[in-house]
């Protein structure tokens, strides 16, 4: 797979390619309160699934996501959950991004209700730790996760920059 990323050419606009799609249920926010950057608050990822071409298997319970609600509004997010594909390989992974709308829609998200995706921008750049071979080109590439939250889930499209 990492074989078509070398291909790019000097000044040719960067081509990416869709991956997988994870869906992860997450338990209700955790606000550790508000410091001076911020409302910390801690998201738990209770498990879902990842499918895709590139990628196919489950997220595994126990990770979670650290927020950091800025006072501008915007969400700097930091998830770290495992996932274990189909094969068995596990795959760490770290995924960083910035959430933001408009103050009616963060407030709605904040609340947990449902806005629509397009009125939130919400963009990720997943990192992932494979050590299994079939596994390593994850190692190799930058991607870049488009997300949607919904009141009890998150879900990540990602692509190969």
């Amino acid at each position: 797979m990492e074989n078509d990323m070398l291909s790019a050419r000097p000044g040719a606009t960067p081509a990416i390619r869709f991956v997988a799609e994870v869906r992860a249920a997450v338990g209700a926010p955790v606000s550790l309160g508000a410091g001076p950057n911020g409302e910390r608050r801690v998201i738990a990822i209770l498990g879902g699934t990842i499918e895709g071409p590139g990628l196919r298997g489950e997220v595994l319970p126990g990770g979670a996501d650290f927020q950091l609600i800025r006072p501008d509004g915007v969400a700097e997010i930091e998830a770290r959950y495992t996932l274990c594909l189909d094969d068995g390989a596990l795959v760490q992974v770290t995924n960083r991004g910035l959430r933001h709308a408009s103050p009616d829609d963060m407030a709605r998200l904040l609340r947990g209700e449902p806005v629509p995706p397009e009125r939130v921008y919400f963009r990720t750049t997943p990192v992932f730790e494979a050590v299994a071979a079939p596994h390593l080109w994850l190692t190799r590439s930058l991607f870049l996760g488009y997300g949607e939250r919904r009141p009890d889930s998150v879900l990540i499209r990602i692509y190969a920059v």
